[in-house]
């Protein structure tokens, strides 16, 4: 499930109330009792350590730092030859939509280009796929980056975003990937 729709597009995450941008990394989250601590009860929708072991979840954090902004779980998909977004979405303290705060901007779009990156790294050529949370971030996807609406039989709200779309996504985040995984 795809949670957020993405506010801008910047290089690296902007600080809302100085404007500073801020570097960031993207870090391997692989042990369940540290992915137990990121639930619906502290903000996070779901509980992140139930995720079955063959999907993988990264963090974006600011760099240098455990600061998680934002989540993302993908599992590879061989038949369809694209990388499946599990689940996505911002730490509380930037979801606008849910808590009328936001203290970076940015989360979203660099989550879309890890995932696009990690396709390309799986070999499906930066095809995405997963399933908008509702109607209005299927459409805003759809109108800001091309996705294309996939058949209802799978989920009323799912698309598919394909590797020439999500390419300009990853030209222009930048972010290190760490060996680091927690």
């Amino acid at each position: 499930m795809i949670a957020f729709t993405i506010d801008e597009i910047t290089p690296c995450l902007k600080n809302t109330e100085t404007g500073e941008l801020v570097q960031t990394e993207v870090v391997e989250l692989k042990r369940k009792s540290f992915l137990s601590r990121f639930n619906s009860r502290n903000g996070w929708y779901i509980n992140w350590g139930k995720f079955a072991s063959n999907i993988r979840i990264f963090a974006l954090v600011l760099e240098g730092t455990m600061d998680i902004q934002g989540m993302i779980a993908v599992s590879p998909n061989s038949d369809a030859k694209a990388l499946h977004i599990d689940w996505a979405c911002t730490a509380p303290q930037n979801n606008k939509w849910q808590y009328g705060v936001q203290k970076y901007s940015g989360v979203g779009g660099h989550l879309i280009a890890v995932a696009s990156e990690l396709s390309v790294m799986y070999g499906y050529e930066g095809y995405v796929f997963g399933e908008a949370m509702d109607e209005a971030v299927l459409k805003h996807y759809m109108e800001h980056f091309g996705a294309e609406r996939l058949p209802a039989v799978l989920h009323p709200y799912a698309m598919v975003i394909r590797g020439e779309k999500t390419k300009k996504l990853r030209e222009v985040y930048d972010y290190v990937w760490t060996d680091e995984t927690i």
